[in-house]
């Protein structure tokens, strides 16, 4: 189990506009297991929902070759200016999930989905909240991600995905099941509530989702690959 204080991967310097998602706890998990991998120059690596391109940007140091997704036109754009900054090549596309490299496989698929339960079923389409919040039980975009994983995945790759306990481990293990990948928790970690949970901790409480007293969150880091 990886602390707060032991998340080491090196993000980098990054530059973001307004509501695009900064590196966070849930960042540095994804990164840290991703510095595990074994990455080389012939390693194709993509990273759905990139954000400021922080991870996309880690695997491009690695050696490998990189493509990165994200939705929002503003994560595209600071993902491609901290790719010039950081004198690394990545293709960055806008686009939903990995829409717009249909047909293409990859070794090594990261991700870092919205995952935040929030009142109401409808996801957002604009905002900072667009990169957290995902549905009454936060799965809306988890679950598309284990679906279409396996059509992402060369015969030998993976997928490295960070999510919260709040929406649901076993869930997500299930999910993969179902579409055909063997999912394990590789890494996990506790981190104090941030705002955002603070400022629904009564809708969460009233949702049965976080217990009295409760006060931090736990993530994990799930690496599934075909059965």
């Amino acid at each position: 189990m990886t602390t707060a204080t032991a998340l080491l991967p090196d993000l980098g310097d990054l530059w973001r506009l307004p509501g695009v998602y900064a590196p966070q706890a849930d960042t540095y998990l994804l990164a840290q297991a991703l510095a595990q991998e074994a990455v080389t120059a012939d390693t194709e690596v993509l990273d759905v929902g990139t954000g400021s391109g922080a991870l996309a940007l880690l695997a491009a140091r690695m050696g490998a070759r990189v493509s990165a997704t994200d939705i929002s036109w503003r994560a595209v754009a600071a993902a491609r200016v901290n790719a010039v900054r950081s004198r690394q090549r990545i293709t960055v596309r806008r686009g939903d999930l990995a829409a717009p490299l249909r047909g293409r496989s990859f070794d090594l698929v990261v991700s870092n989905p919205p995952y935040v339960p929030a009142p109401g079923s409808f996801l957002r389409t604009r905002g900072a909240a667009r990169a957290w919040d995902a549905g009454v039980d936060g799965r809306q975009i988890v679950d598309r991600v284990c679906a279409r994983a396996p059509a992402l995945l060369a015969s030998r790759g993976a997928l490295l995905m960070v999510h919260s306990g709040l929406c649901g481990i076993e869930p997500t293990l299930q999910r993969l099941s179902e579409a055909g990948l063997r999912g394990t928790v590789i890494d996990r970690a506790y981190v104090p509530f941030g705002p955002v949970l603070h400022s629904r901790l009564p809708w969460l409480r009233a949702q049965g989702l976080v217990e009295p007293g409760e006060d931090k969150e736990e993530l994990v880091v799930i690496r599934a690959e075909r059965s």
